[in-house]
């Protein structure tokens, strides 16, 4: 299975979500701002990448941007969490390639089911 990366400044919601995913098998990286995460997702092989909007150094439109403009772009599933919850931020992120996006706070139950749909959704689409 591939890793997802989670990209989120706030220490609280970072290791919420983290704890989350790994008590449901799911192997996480985490990164604490869009540059960290931008940097770690040309590193590595991720199915799907959650990130923040309002980030220190580079914000998540530019996170979806970079990830989106990625050879595998494509291929991996893109979740935004974010407290934004302005119409315009939300279709500027769909725009830019976002599969989902979630107010914070966030349902555990409900992180983990758009996971596993954008997930299978990515796999199929590849068959």
């Amino acid at each position: 299975m591939k890793d997802i990366l989670i990209i989120e400044d706030d220490d609280i919601m970072l290791k919420a979500i983290n704890n989350i995913l790994n008590k449901n098998g799911y192997k996480v990286v985490t990164a604490r701002n869009g540059k960290e995460g931008m940097e770690i997702f040309d590193r590595g092989n991720f199915a799907l990448v959650i990130t923040d909007m309002m980030m220190p150094y580079t914000n998540g439109l530019e996170v979806i941007s970079h990830v989106k403009s990625h050879d595998s772009g494509g291929e991996v599933g893109l979740i935004v969490v974010s407290s934004i919850g302005s119409e315009d931020s939300i279709l500027e992120a769909f725009r830019l390639g976002a599969d989902d996006y979630l107010k914070k706070p966030i349902m555990p139950a409900e992180l983990l089911i758009r996971i596993k749909k954008i997930l299978n959704d990515k796999s199929n689409s590849l068959i």
